[in-house]
């Protein structure tokens, strides 16, 4: 659907100011598209749209008795995302736009790339998990990818404010959704596959077919970089008409010298068809080795320096929330932040920190309430095969009773998947749960505080309530020093 249709159906009088998909959001003047969400159906508030100034709804039901011109459609989401790219005269053509999907991996994608971008030259906005990047301001991030108007909105601020390139996360709901539709990508990157999301997608085809649909609309000479170790690497490049493959375990067209690990960084080569490139970085462990494969690909297949590549890797020295030390030397214990809420990426996580402990590794994590609840027994089989102590407790319970999602995690427990004799703390309070792990810590030991990540907020019930692991694990860190009569 085009804005010119509207503009045909309410006459040259009346301008459209905008297109909008939340009719408590309406302003006069713009056009209202009635969703059918998950919980609601948005032709129910289309009278409260009018009320507010709608001069047209589009909708995939017949409507009657609306005061305004009614455009029907047979898929709602897909006009919402082309409204809003004609609304804001389609800023993705003005720019080059990688679009970066996958379970784990998008946000530190991103902002590598966004860094290699920066390299050389090129001013580069980031839309994700963390938050979005317009230029040096950055707006909270409520989700991943946002609805189609708010995305194309951000997408035409960068380009008036001088943007060349935009690093964007695309989630699997937003591609299944439509809310990336009718965009034009320069790139796009597939980082792996991984259990999660099923609360939404019901299955892993569903799930592997929204992540999908990202290279199914690459325009013809838009690369796919393509992690051809995941074992639907190959799916993805069947679907590409022009795949570029990156790997460490598989034959690939961008591949890694020899890898050696450290907590200092990273250092080693990268092999491509341009060259080879050298990657030095503050990022430890081997899944930042292939995001970085995936920023070094996607800007290789841009045809980006080697220089910009390399002095953009240097330049990010951390991404919050991921793998994020909040001690220091002085503590005596080494306490890291992550984001990972999967079991995959609790194993990548435990893997990255072991080599990294002098002695025990204590991991701390909960489960979301209200989503897929078959990955909590996993996470739990996860975490006690590899960690020496555990400490389970809450993430966002949202409606759920947190105890009852500790009961969950604790089922994937058993004889054959703990570690030794793991002590294993069962509290519900987060707060106190961390203090906990910090307590219990002894010289030498790492403790992972798994979950949450960047996060400033914890969800319970509906209510956001104010609360992130990096300040709260400083606090009872400062609290250890001062017992300890280290300061």
């Amino acid at each position: 659907m085009k804005l010119s249709d509207v503009q045909a159906a309410v006459g040259r009088k009346r301008a459209v100011t905008g297109v909008a998909y939340d009719s408590r959001a309406v302003v006069p003047g713009q056009v209202f598209v009635a969703l059918k969400g998950v919980k609601t159906d948005g032709t129910r508030f289309v009278q409260q749209a009018v009320e507010r100034g709608a001069i047209a709804i589009v909708s995939q039901e017949p409507l009657s008795g609306v005061a305004v011109p009614v455009l029907e459609t047979g898929d709602a989401r897909l006009a919402l995302a082309e409204l809003a790219a004609d609304f804001y005269g389609h800023p993705s053509e003005q720019m080059r736009v990688v679009g970066i999907t996958g379970t784990n991996g998008k946000t530190t994608t991103a902002h590598l790339t966004a860094a290699i971008f920066e390299a050389g030259g090129v001013k580069c906005g980031v839309m994700g998990t963390i938050a979005h990047r317009i230029g040096a301001e950055i707006r909270e991030s409520k989700h991943t990818t946002p609805e189609a108007p708010d995305v194309q909105q951000l997408l035409r601020e960068m380009v008036d404010r001088g943007c060349g390139a935009c690093a964007m996360e695309a989630s699997s709901h937003a591609l299944a959704l439509r809310r990336v539709d009718a965009m034009t990508f320069s790139a796009g990157v597939f980082t792996n596959l991984t259990r999660d999301h099923l609360d939404f997608h019901e299955d892993m085809e569903n799930y592997f077919r929204a992540k999908r649909r990202l290279f199914e609309m690459l325009p013809p000479g838009a690369p796919a970089l393509i992690n051809i170790d995941d074992p639907k690497g190959a799916a993805i490049v069947e679907a590409s008409a022009r795949p570029v493959t990156y790997g460490i375990n598989r034959p690939a067209d961008i591949t890694p010298g020899p890898l050696s690990f450290s907590v200092d960084g990273l250092d080693f080569d990268i092999r491509t068809p341009r060259g080879t490139v050298r990657a030095q970085s503050k990022l430890v462990g081997r899944p930042n080795v292939y995001n970085i494969l995936a920023a070094v690909s996607t800007a290789v297949a841009l045809d980006l320096p080697f220089d910009a590549i390399e002095r953009g890797l240097q330049s990010l020295d951390a991404v919050p929330g991921r793998f994020e030390v909040v001690s220091n030397p002085k503590d005596g214990i080494t306490v890291v932040v992550d984001y990972a809420h999967t079991d995959d990426a609790l194993r990548n996580l435990l893997e990255t920190a072991r080599p990294m402990a002098r002695g025990r590794v204590i991991t701390l994590f909960g489960c979301g309430g209200d989503r897929d609840r078959t990955k909590r027994p996993l996470m739990g089989a996860v975490a006690s095969r590899m960690s020496d102590v555990l400490v389970i407790t809450s993430d966002n319970p949202r409606r759920e009773d947190p105890d009852q999602i500790i009961e969950e995690i604790l089922r994937g427990i058993t004889a054959d998947t703990r570690r030794g004799e793991t002590p294993i703390y069962t509290i519900a309070d987060r707060r106190a749960a961390i203090a906990k792990a910090i307590e219990v810590a002894r010289p030498g030991d790492l403790v992972l505080i798994a979950g949450k990540g960047h996060e400033k907020y914890q969800i319970v019930g509906e209510q956001h309530v104010p609360f992130d692991d990096v300040t709260v694990a400083r606090e009872f860190l400062g609290r250890r020093r001062t017992n300890s009569g280290v300061v």
